[in-house]
């Protein structure tokens, strides 16, 4: 596993964005994908149909979108996560502390709930009272989950061939991380 501040030796091609809700992947992406060109795709605007209803073709997307020479997308939802790990060269892995994650993910929600913004299909954020009777309300979900990648990621290099998996533990860090991989793509 490597670190923000190790020189980028490879030119990354098929990149997934790794963290917990709130870590910062859509931005991310958003950033690698303006560093890059690279196509991007939005997992959750994949899985998501109206009425948080999940998508039948999901898989058969995701498959489509990922056989492709170059892409950007973020490594979420357990049922696609080994597909994309095998067909990704470079994994980011916004490693960040809990009260960074939990502090985005709220403000991003409250935002968005106010707003009205819509998010995939049709779909906005439910209403924040929610929060106090739905177990799988955004934040109640990130709360939950806030750890569970913490096992699975530093296992990806050793179980995909050709992978390399960066940790990223502040913003900081991936900032440093991004001004390497402009560099590198100029070269």
């Amino acid at each position: 596993m490597r670190r923000a501040d190790e020189t980028i030796t490879w030119k990354p091609q098929r990149i997934a964005v790794a963290g917990t809700s709130g870590a910062g992947k859509t931005t991310l992406c958003t950033e690698l994908e303006k560093i890059t060109g690279f196509p991007r795709e939005e997992l959750d605007g994949l899985y998501w149909g109206p009425d948080w209803t999940p998508r039948e073709t999901f898989d058969d997307d995701v498959e489509r979108f990922t056989a492709q020479p170059r892409w950007i997308i973020e490594l979420q939802y357990r049922a696609v996560r080994p597909l994309i790990a095998s067909r990704a060269d470079t994994v980011l892995w916004l490693d960040y502390g809990t009260p960074l994650n939990m502090q985005r993910l709220i403000r991003r929600t409250l935002s968005r709930r106010i707003r009205g913004t819509e998010l995939w299909n049709g779909n906005i954020e439910q209403p924040l009272s929610r929060i106090f009777t739905d177990r799988d309300h955004i934040i109640r979900w990130g709360w939950r989950t806030r750890n569970k990648l913490k096992p699975v990621i530093p296992t990806l290099e050793e179980r995909f061939e050709g992978l390399t998996v960066v940790r990223l533990r502040s913003p900081r860090e991936t900032k440093r991380w991004l001004q390497g991989l402009s560099d590198c793509m100029q070269q």
